[in-house]
C-alpha cells in the first residue's frame, strides 16, 4: 500500500534530492565558473527527452560540460543532496536545451531519448526530481520567449530563472499551475471515477481541475466537482502534492465525501463523457479490463490509497506487452 504513516502519501514526481541553490543564480558570471568546474554535470532536454545511462540502468545520463553541443537555453538547477554511482553529493547540475541538430549530434538514435512520463517512475529520488524540475522549467520557457504585455521578446538571465522583457525591463518569473485531484466517496465508501471523450472506453480517473483566481483550494474543490460531474461534496482534506510538469502543473490532492443532499452525478460533457461509482469489489473483479491512471500520477496513487493496495489493472499488462 502506497500511503505514508502520517496519512500522506508516496508520489513518484514529489521526490527530490537537489539543494536548488537559488542564491548563486544571480551571480552574473554563474555559467562561466559552472563550465569552468570540471564536477559540473549537464542534463541534455531535446522535445522534453532526456537520455539515461548506459548498461540498463534506470538513471539519468548527466554529461561533462564539453560533450554537451551548443544549447538553446541554459539552466542552473542547483546541486545535487544525494550521491550516484558517478556523482558526489554536491554536484552542479545545469539543463542544456538542444536543437534538433545538437540533439542528433549528441545522439542520433531517437529511440535513445526517453520522456518523464515513460521513465520516470522507475528512476532514484535524484534523478526524479532533477528531470520533473527539468522538464517544468524548460516548458515555462518555451511558452514564454515573448513578454505577455507587449509582445517583444524576452532575455533569459539569472541563472535561466527569470525572463527580462528588451522592451519596458520587466521581469518574468516561473509560474506553476495549481490543479486539484479528488477522490470522492459516497456513504458506503465508494470511490467515483470518470472518463473523458477522448479517452479508450474503459480508461478512468478520479476528478480534476485547476484553482481559478481568487479561490482557495477548498472552494476549488467543491466548484470543481459541481462543475464537471454535478455533484456536492464537503470536507475537502489534503493529502499530498506532486509536480506534474506537463507543462508546468502543480497536482494537489484531495479527498472529499459527497455531500448527504447531493443531486445524482452528471457528466459535464465536455471534460467529462461519463461517470461510475466503483466498489472496492467491483475494482478487484474488473481490474484487468479497467485502464487505470499510470503509476507515476498521483491520480493512480490516490486511488490505491483508498482502495488499499496495489492493484494490477489493464494499464500494467499494456506497459507490459509494449516493453
Amino acid at each position: 500500500m502506497n500511503h505514508q504513516p502520517d496519512g500522506e502519501i508516496y508520489l513518484a514526481l514529489a521526490r527530490h534530492a537537489i539543494d536548488r541553490d537559488y542564491l548563486s543564480r544571480t551571480r552574473p558570471d554563474l555559467f562561466d565558473e559552472l563550465w569552468a568546474d570540471p564536477a559540473t554535470r549537464v542534463i541534455a532536454m531535446h522535445s522534453g527527452q532526456v537520455l539515461l545511462a548506459d548498461a540498463g540502468t534506470a538513471s539519468l545520463k548527466l554529461h561533462a560540460v564539453d560533450a554537451v553541443p551548443s544549447a538553446q537555453l541554459r539552466v542552473y538547477l542547483g546541486r545535487t543532496t544525494e550521491a550516484s554511482d558517478s556523482e558526489p553529493v554536491g554536484t552542479p547540475v545545469v539543463l542544456a536545451v538542444l536543437s534538433d541538430n545538437s540533439a542528433a549530434q549528441l545522439e542520433p538514435d531517437a529511440s535513445a531519448w526517453h520522456t518523464l512520463r515513460k521513465s520516470g517512475l522507475g528512476l532514484s529520488d535524484r534523478d526524479s526530481g532533477i528531470f520533473t524540475q527539468a522538464l517544468a522549467i524548460a516548458n515555462w520557457h518555451q511558452s514564454h520567449v515573448h513578454c505577455p504585455r507587449c509582445g517583444m521578446p524576452t532575455v533569459v538571465e539569472q541563472g535561466g530563472w527569470v525572463r527580462r522583457c528588451f522592451s519596458d525591463n520587466s521581469e518574468l518569473y516561473p509560474r506553476t499551475d495549481p490543479a486539484i485531484i479528488v477522490a470522492i466517496t459516497d456513504d458506503q465508501d465508494r470511490i467515483l471515477l470518470g472518463s473523458q471523450g477522448v479517452w479508450e472506453d474503459n480508461r478512468w480517473s478520479i476528478l480534476a481541475g485547476f484553482v481559478e483566481p481568487g479561490e482557495s483550494l477548498s472552494a476549488a474543490v467543491i466548484r470543481e466537482m459541481f462543475e464537471e460531474a454535478g455533484v456536492v461534496v464537503e470536507e475537502p482534506h489534503y493529502l499530498g502534492s506532486q509536480a506534474w510538469p506537463f507543462p508546468y502543473s502543480l497536482m494537489l490532492g484531495f479527498t472529499a465525501k459527497l455531500s448527504a443532499d447531493s443531486p445524482p452525478h452528471v457528466a459535464d460533457g465536455v471534460e467529462i463523457e461519463k461517470l461510475r461509482w466503483f466498489s472496492r469489489e467491483e475494482i478487484a473483479a474488473e481490474a484487468l479490463e479497467l485502464m487505470l491512471p499510470s503509476r507515476l500520477s498521483i491520480s493512480r496513487s490516490m486511488i490505491e490509497r483508498w482502495f488499499g493496495g496495489p492493484i494490477v489493472s489493464a494499464t500494467e499488462l499494456a506497459e507490459g506487452k509494449s516493453q
